[in-house]
């Protein structure tokens, strides 16, 4: 090979042709150093047949290559996933190639790094910047950049501290060895219908052929271990097994199930993950050592050596789909890496989504189906509480029968859960004189009072304000107040009356790493916490048998808003929530706090009827031809110019084209019509689903120009419409 097409990590660049030296050896899928102007990129070689370019030249006018990088070549599956992906989804093909080179320092072939950590030496003599630092890098070891990360402060206050001896450096390794797993550690004892299911999840990873499986299980039937088999046979078998975590926070717990299953912890990735963590762990996957990985949706794209399975746990989870760069869901690309990877896909739910219910339906996914709890545990009492017959006391939003059941939980020394799927402490502030209202000045969104930490913040962008004294407008003293109920305000309630009670709060702005999330376990099982107060966080994987009682403050919170899928997202959040109580031998007891008590989804949720919920949501979408039954793609212009942003959505508008079976809808405002000082159009393409949808906006935004200045993305299948 003399002349090798490259795929270099610029998103803003197609794949670019370059002459292969004397004496190098490259092949489809090696890793390379390409030269681009005066910088030097990573790439990977590709079949010029299946990633066309338009910048071909001569043979005379190539560049050398300078390097390939002594490692595995990308496999043949991982490049047709990255090639898949990137049409599916619309984006440039570098950007998905990028997710499976994450980390530069994983191609390089040094065996040590310098990383720093705290001494125990404390300076008597601190600035505000190096106090914060100090307190808030703990126990955390990282590269100077990382901890100046963690601690909210420049690169130059770490390296103060390292001068003054307050924190040191320490060489690591970073490519020790991972313990690998043992199938036979300690293999649970599975109930009847249990083991019919694993049996059929181990003789298809036997038979190393793609098929995909709907293993669906009510909350604690034990989905976990029977999926767990299969990962037994693929460790015996000599493949990896993949399994994909929709939060972080649940990384910590499921290593703990995993190593009292097999004796030693999977290889964790997830974006907490130190530089040399990541390396070491991306080495691992390649080489083929990692015999599990257990991860976030990121993990799907890593460079694995040989592949027997794939499982996505809670599937149904929205935090599926990236919303942010290349516009994929991991639930869907994970089956289609299983599809070329030529292995079993596993989406394990108690809630399934209707786009997988259909698939089953059809015949293209098999179910597997876990009725019951599994041993003496037996599914909660679910009642709702009628909030305009019942309302609670005034100023506060805990209706007395909760109150109530949450006193009689804690005389009987079992723990309460209390969600509401609301950081902070109100979600909004407003002068009680003037009626001024704390906008963030970024975003078309209001300010989010966080009394803990005593601040203002945007959940959109991240931007923050100290409360001010006064307000701006009338410039009045003492005339803020907090509107609607936060995770804090309820906590607050909850001291007040249970004064005895020990409170935790859990969002992500209290358990943000699997060690917080760690911290979070050990306390509820050695019963140091009676009442949890958390948002979706705690809905879903965790294991509590002391926990009976859960109450859910605002049902009706889910159901505000345009979603397509706010039912159905509503009755899976509440279920999975609901399913944290009486997953030992004592009974659980959900109450559910709503407005509405005779909509579909409440009297779902009480009676237990999912099958009657699901078959009349299956249907509405069916009439509407929404998704299983039709397609959405939008595309979101935005501009800090609001007037270029609006003339390019015209244009975009202007120019849709007329198809049989498609219509364009828009351009409009977004809802959130400005993000990060960008202002927002939309366009919402809605077509049949024998469509090539994916072709037409291709060819449709493909003919267009506009300024350099303006951002368009398409969002292929979107979860949000914001």
């Amino acid at each position: 090979m003399t002349r090798a097409r490259v795929l270099i990590l610029n998103s803003a660049l197609g794949p670019l042709d370059y002459r292969v030296p004397r004496g190098m050896e490259v092949e489809p899928g090696s890793i390379v150093v390409a030269p681009l102007g005066p910088r030097q990129l990573a790439g990977v070689v590709w079949e010029p047949e299946r990633m066309p370019s338009d910048a071909e030249v001569g043979d005379n006018r190539l560049r050398n290559l300078i390097a390939a990088y002594d490692l595995p070549p990308l496999r043949d599956p991982l490049r047709r996933l990255i090639e898949w992906t990137a049409s599916y989804y619309l984006a440039p093909p570098a950007a998905v190639l990028r997710m499976a080179l994450p980390s530069s320092s994983a191609l390089e072939g040094a065996k040590m790094i310098t990383e720093y950590r705290l001494t125990d030496f404390r300076p008597e003599r601190l600035t505000p910047q190096r106090a914060q630092a100090l307190d808030r890098i703990g126990d955390r070891q990282g590269l100077i950049r990382e901890l100046a990360l963690i601690a909210d402060v420049s690169d130059s206050v770490i390296r103060g501290l390292v001068k003054a001896g307050a924190i040191e450096a320490v060489e690591v390794s970073i490519d020790t060895p991972y313990e690998a797993p043992d199938p036979d550690h300690a293999p649970p004892e599975l109930s009847a219908i249990q083991t019919a299911a694993a049996d059929a999840l181990v003789d298809a990873v036997k038979a190393r052929a793609f098929e995909p499986f709907l293993l669906d299980g009510v909350t604690g039937s034990g989905k976990t271990e029977v999926y767990f088999e299969a990962v037994a046979e693929v460790i015996r078998q000599g493949a990896q097994a993949l399994v994909l975590l929709p939060e972080i926070a649940l990384t910590e717990p499921f290593l703990k199930r995993f190593t009292a299953r097999f004796g030693h912890a999977p290889v964790a990735w997830h974006s907490d993950l130190r530089q040399s963590q990541r390396r070491r762990a991306w080495r691992a996957i390649a080489s083929g050592e990692a015999r599990v990985v257990v991860g976030a949706r990121s993990a799907l794209f890593l460079p694995y050596a040989n592949l027997g399975l794939i499982v996505v746990d809670e599937a149904h989870e929205t935090s599926f789909k990236q919303e942010e760069g290349v516009h994929y869901h991991a639930r869907d690309v994970a089956v289609m890496r299983g599809h070329f990877e030529s292995c079993p896909v596993i989406l394990a739910s108690a809630t399934p989504a209707i786009e997988t219910r259909q698939q089953v339906e059809i015949g293209r996914y098999r179910e597997l189906k876990l009725a019951a709890r599994f041993g003496a545990a037996t599914m909660p009492d679910i009642e709702a509480i009628d909030l305009i017959q019942d309302p609670p006391e005034r100023g506060r939003w805990l209706a007395p029968r909760l109150v109530t059941h949450v006193h009689e939980t804690l005389e009987r020394g079992e723990q309460a859960l209390l969600f509401l799927n609301r950081r902070g402490y109100a979600p909004l502030t407003l002068c009680r004189t003037c009626g001024h209202r704390f906008q963030c000045p970024n975003c078309t969104a209001w300010m989010v009072e966080h009394r803990l930490v005593r601040r203002l913040a945007c959940h959109h962008c991240g931007h923050v304000m100290q409360p001010p004294e006064r307000c701006p407008e009338c410039q009045d003293e003492d005339s803020l107040v907090p509107c609607g109920p936060g995770v804090e305000r309820i906590a607050d309630e909850v001291k007040a009356l249970f004064p005895d009670a020990r409170t935790a709060i859990v969002t992500s702005d209290t358990m943000w790493s699997p060690a917080k999330a760690a911290e979070f376990v050990n306390r509820m099982e050695a019963g140091e916490i009676d009442i949890v107060v958390g948002t979706q966080l705690v809905t879903k994987g965790y294991h509590f048998p002391n926990l009976t009682l859960v109450g859910v403050v605002d049902a009706d919170l889910g159901l505000e808003g345009g979603d397509l899928r706010a039912a159905e997202r509503t009755f899976q959040q509440i279920m999975q929530v609901a399913g944290r109580a009486g997953r030992g031998e004592k009974p659980g007891h959900v109450l559910i706090q709503t407005h509405s008590p005779s909509a579909p989804v409440m009297e779902a949720l009480v009676s237990g009827d999912a099958v009657s919920f699901y078959e009349a949501e299956t249907e509405a979408r069916r009439h509407a031809g929404a998704p299983p039954f039709g397609r959405y793609a939008g595309i979101i212009i935005s501009a800090e110019d609001q007037k270029l942003a609006l003339e390019t959505a015209n244009l975009i508008g202007r120019t849709a084209p007329r198809i049989e079976g498609m219509q364009v809808y828009g351009p409009a405002p977004a809802p959130l019509a400005m993000l990060r000082g960008r202002h927002r159009f939309r366009l919402l393409v809605h077509a049949r689903r024998a469509l090539d949808v994916q072709d037409v906006i291709r060819d449709w935004l493909g003919k267009l120009d506009w300024s350099a200045k303006v951002r368009v993305a398409v969002d292929v299948d979107p979860y949000s419409f914001l």
